[in-house]
């Protein structure tokens, strides 16, 4: 038991390692689970866990969003009549589904060190808000209910 617990934990830290150098995950890889995975129990601390979602400094995120709709749908989003300068940026477009979306909300309820950090569940249907670049949706900037 033991054993299985030090390989993991190596296993973890080699897979933060790899992010840490350079990796940059897409949207998708970072909130599309489409089919929605099939984890009954505790859904958002595992898709953290397994996606290796944290924030700077390997803290845990306050929130993250996973989208349960098929890529192609999300990429549709950025050919969207509603689109906007964003809210943080002065030049950058953000685009809004024109439908909604059946997503799932993580909300932080504890800890303060990935991987240590344990979410509330909320499912949702909402409409979502990206910017985009030629290869379609880049990063998921909100969702409005």
């Amino acid at each position: 038991m033991i054993l299985m617990v030090i390989i993991f934990l190596l296993l973890l830290f080699w897979e933060n390692e790899l992010n840490e150098e350079g990796e940059v995950l897409t949207m998708e890889q970072l909130h599309v689970d489409y089919p929605q995975s099939d984890i009954p129990v505790r859904y958002c601390n595992h898709m953290v866990l397994q996606r290796v979602i944290r924030g700077p400094d390997n803290t845990c995120k306050k929130e993250h969003v996973f989208i349960h709709e098929r890529p192609r749908n999300i990429n549709r989003v950025c050919t969207s009549s509603k689109k906007r300068i964003c809210q943080n940026h002065s030049s950058i477009l953000c685009f809004q589904s024109m439908t909604k979306f059946k997503m799932t909300v993580c909300q932080l309820i504890g800890g303060t060190r990935y991987p240590a950090c344990r979410y509330q569940v909320s499912s949702m249907k909402g409409f979502i808000v990206v910017t985009c670049d030629d290869m379609g949706p880049v990063s998921l900037q909100k969702y409005v209910e």
